[in-house]
């Protein structure tokens, strides 16, 4: 077992946090969007995680934490929310329908800034936990030199 692999675990959800924050800037700066290169409007995008599984063999490992041990995670892959598009009456709009609406963004300003929020606080919870390992391997060097 590394001495280490408490401070990987967490840089790995530092990567994981900051790219789930890229997601959903975009989805802030693509609220308005009604026309996108696939034709239609922008659909909200989510990340999806997946716990990294240890590379290493640790005896008693199957018997004691089957399924437990992990080593961080990942993203997968960013994946479309197929919620339907919100309907506004803007008969004005260059992207009306016949009947004056536009088909808007499935996007809720409010649900994406608690998942920011959200990002934010799992992003320094990592942080603390890099510091914590930090010291804790700071101390237990210095037990060598007394």
């Amino acid at each position: 077992m590394s001495i280490f692999r408490s401070i990987d675990t967490s840089a790995s959800g530092l990567t994981a946090e900051r790219l789930r924050m890229d997601v959903i800037s975009n989805n802030i700066a693509n609220v308005n969007t009604t026309r996108t290169e696939d034709g239609g409007p922008f659909r909200r995008e989510m990340p999806i995680f997946q716990a990294r599984r240890q590379n290493g063999h640790f005896p008693f490992q199957e018997r004691t934490l089957p399924n437990m041990v992990g080593s961080g995670v990942r993203v997968t892959t960013i994946m479309k929310d197929q919620t339907p598009f919100k309907l506004i009456y803007d008969p004005n709009h260059p992207d009306a329908d016949k009947d004056g609406y536009v088909r808007m963004p499935n996007i809720n300003i409010v649900h994406e800034m608690v998942d920011m929020i959200t990002a934010t606080r799992a992003y320094e919870a990592n942080v603390t936990s890099i510091n914590s390992s930090k010291d804790l391997i700071t101390s237990a060097l210095s037990i060598g030199r007394r």
